[in-house]
């Protein structure tokens, strides 16, 4: 797990995943996992391994695979340095609001990363109306305070900063909590994957995309580069098996296995290459389930549109709350993802 934790401490933010780059291209370069490696123009690391089929034979045009996970999380960048030393912010991915409040907070300048925290404006419980205390402040309302002087303040940050929320990497019973499970278990789950690998037929083209959590903004360029033969995007979905959401709701279930996504509000999975990922899960007793999510999108939609239209399967890592400091995964679904990513590349 310590590469994972690694990944979940590391900020990046949409148009901010230097940082989160350079541990995966440290990683991979040190451990001599591919034989190309290139940053395209938008950010994305595309990392390319050469078929290795098992008899040394040559493959003249083997099938091309792209992996396709994000780097990128939710967080915010700096929209105003006040006079008084407060910071205002613009939210860049989808936040609840309700999680909000009361936050340890990481400021990341170009010289230092600055610890502060994040509260709505207005009064505290002790002395506010009833209407002040059930309301849910709007994001424009939030502020972050580095209870730093203002001079300093204004010395230090500059607008378009980054900021993210603050939350250990730990293991809790049967699974690990952190904060940006999602997407940092994809990226994980692509590095262990193609450690696993020792002989395949296929060329495959892993590539960590930004800016999803925006759009899928890094992975639409990335696709028409690839043009790859077949997609997987590796991403995470929903785990609602907790109380005060009802059964047909839960979309995955704790402990099942790595979910292959039927579709969401962006993809329709291919039906065919998902009934031969999940006979090779069957074959190698690796436990796999099938979700639908009715909202929400990943980024095998851009590949799965790109040029004349690619073959997608949505690998999807169930984590319960989703999108707060406290993602939660459990253990067996997180060794399943690797594990079964691993033998289907090793088929092709």
């Amino acid at each position: 797990m310590e590469l994972l934790e690694t990944l979940t401490q590391t900020p990046s933010v949409p148009g901010r995943e230097e940082r989160i780059r350079k541990v995966i291209e440290d990683y991979v370069t040190e451990k001599g996992l591919f034989d190309e490696i290139r940053t395209d123009p938008m950010g994305s690391l595309i990392c390319v391994r050469k078929s290795r089929p098992q008899d040394g034979k040559t493959i003249e045009k083997p099938l091309k695979v792209m992996l396709a996970a994000h780097m990128d999380q939710i967080g915010f960048l700096v929209s105003h340095v006040g006079d008084d030393g407060f910071l205002r912010v613009n939210p860049v991915g989808g936040f609840d609001r309700r999680n909000l409040f009361a936050r340890r907070v990481k400021v990341c300048t170009s010289s230092e990363d600055l610890r502060g925290v994040m509260n709505p404006g207005g009064r505290p419980i002790h002395i506010a109306s009833d209407d002040e205390k059930n309301k849910i402040p709007e994001i424009n309302e939030f502020f972050i305070d580095l209870s730093l002087d203002p001079e300093v303040v204004k010395q230090k940050v500059k607008i378009g900063d980054m900021v993210v929320l603050e939350g250990p990497f730990s293991e809790v019973g049967d699974s690990v909590v952190s904060q940006c499970l999602d997407n940092r278990i994809g990226c994980w789950a692509v590095i262990r994957a193609i450690e696993k690998l020792k002989h395949h037929d296929c060329e495959i083209h892993a590539v960590w995309t930004v800016q999803e959590e925006v759009g899928l903004r890094g992975a639409i360029p990335a696709s028409f580069e690839v043009a790859p033969d077949i997609g997987l995007s590796c991403d995470t979905t929903l785990c609602c098996k907790i109380p005060g959401v009802p059964e047909e709701q839960r979309v995955t279930v704790p402990g099942d296995g790595i979910c292959l996504k039927i579709m969401d509000s962006s993809t329709i999975a291919d039906l065919k290459l998902l009934e031969q990922i999940e006979a090779i899960a069957e074959k190698n007793n690796i436990p796999c389930q099938r979700g639908v999510l009715p909202r929400g999108g990943q980024d095998g939609a851009a590949i799965q549109r790109s040029r004349s239209g690619v073959r997608v399967a949505v690998f999807a890592c169930p984590v319960k709350y989703i999108h707060t400091v406290t993602e939660m995964s459990h253990k067996t679904d997180l060794m399943a993802y690797p594990n079964l990513l691993a033998a289907y590349l090793e088929q092709l």
